[in-house]
C-alpha cells in the first residue's frame, strides 16, 4: 500500500503525541531489525570513490527550502553545522546569506568536491588534535570542513552552533552508535538553538539500510528529555530507484527540535 494518501489533510505542525506521528511504531512493531547493522568508515569513503552517492541532492534539500525561514527564524549571521556534510549545496546557500558553516565528513573526496563544484577557493591544514585529520576552509573564512571521523570532534574545539541541519546523518550512523552520536550533537548547541532532522521511514525488514529506518519512538527516546519535538511535514519521496531496495514506498519526515524551557 503506498502511504501518500495517509498524510492528506495532515495540519503542518504535529507534535510527538499525535498519534498520527506514530504509525509506523505501529506498522513495524519489530524497530530493532537494523540495530545491529554496521558500516565501517572504510565503507563511506569507499561509497565517494565509487560514486554511490545517492544520498546526494543537486538541487538541495526541497523541504529545507520550504522550511527555512522556520529553521533560521529571520536571524542573521547564524552558526549552522553539518554533521556528516557530504558536499551539501545548502552550505553555500548558508555562507551566501551570512551565516558560518561548519561541517565534519569522513570522505576527503567529498569535501574537495564541493569546493570545487561550488567553484569556491579553500585551504587546508592537520587538525592538530586528531591524528590524520583535516579541516579545508573557504577564503572567505565562513565554511570550515573536517575531514574526520564525527565521533573525534569532541577533541576538537569548534564551539557551539545556533542551528543544525542534521539531513542524512542520523539515518547514516550505525543504529548502535545514535545515542553516543545525540549526546555530541546536543554538546553543540547554543541557548536557543533549532535543530532541523530529516529521516525516513520504510519497512526495515525489506532493506538493511543505510539510510536507516529511525521511528518515531526513537527521536523521543533520544531527544525528548531536552527538546521539544514537532513534525513540520511527511513526504512520499518514493522513486524508481528505491525499488532496487526492495520497498515499495519510502517517506520523509522532517522534524524542528528546539530547546526545552528549564525549571
Amino acid at each position: 500500500m503506498h502511504l501518500r494518501h495517509l498524510f492528506v489533510g495532515k495540519g503542518v505542525h504535529e507534535t510527538m503525541d499525535d498519534t498520527s506521528t506514530l504509525i509506523d511504531v505501529k506498522e513495524y512493531p519489530d524497530t530493532e531489525v537494523q540495530k545491529n547493522r554496521v558500516l565501517t568508515l572504510e565503507e563511506w569513503r569507499e561509497k565517494w570513490v565509487d560514486g554511490k552517492i545517492g544520498f546526494h541532492q543537486e538541487q538541495g534539500h526541497q523541504l529545507l527550502k520550504k522550511h527555512l525561514d522556520t529553521f533560521l527564524k529571520g536571524e542573521n549571521v547564524l552558526r549552522v553545522f553539518f554533521p556528516l556534510c557530504g558536499k551539501a549545496v545548502e552550505m553555500k546557500w548558508f555562507a551566501d546569506r551570512g551565516h558560518c558553516v561548519v561541517g565534519v565528513e569522513i570522505s576527503e573526496l567529498g569535501i574537495r568536491e564541493f569546493f570545487t563544484e561550488q567553484n569556491l577557493s579553500y585551504s587546508e591544514e592537520p587538525i592538530m588534535e586528531i591524528p590524520g585529520a583535516k579541516v579545508f576552509k573557504s577564503s572567505s573564512g565562513n565554511i570550515s570542513l573536517y575531514c574526520c571521523n564525527l565521533f573525534d570532534l569532541p577533541r576538537v574545539n569548534i564551539g557551539k552552533f545556533d542551528r543544525i541541519w542534521d539531513r542524512g546523518a542520523l539515518v547514516a550512523v550505525n543504529p548502535g552508535d545514535r545515542k553516543c552520536y545525540t549526546d555530541i550533537m546536543l554538546s553543540l548547541t547554543r541557548k536557543g538553538f533549532r535543530y532541523l532532522l530529516a529521516v525516513l521511514s520504510y519497512d526495515p525488514t525489506k532493506h538493511p539500510g543505510p539510510p536507516f529506518y529511525v521511528p518515531d519512538a526513537e527521536i523521543k527516546n533520544l531527544f525528548g528529555s531536552t527538546c521539544n519535538i514537532h513534525c513540520l511535514e511527511k513526504v512520499d519521496v518514493f522513486e524508481e530507484r528505491h525499488k532496487s531496495w526492495g520497498i515499495d514506498y519510502i517517506v520523509e519526515k522532517l522534524y524542528l527540535l528546539t530547546e526545552k524551557d528549564r525549571a
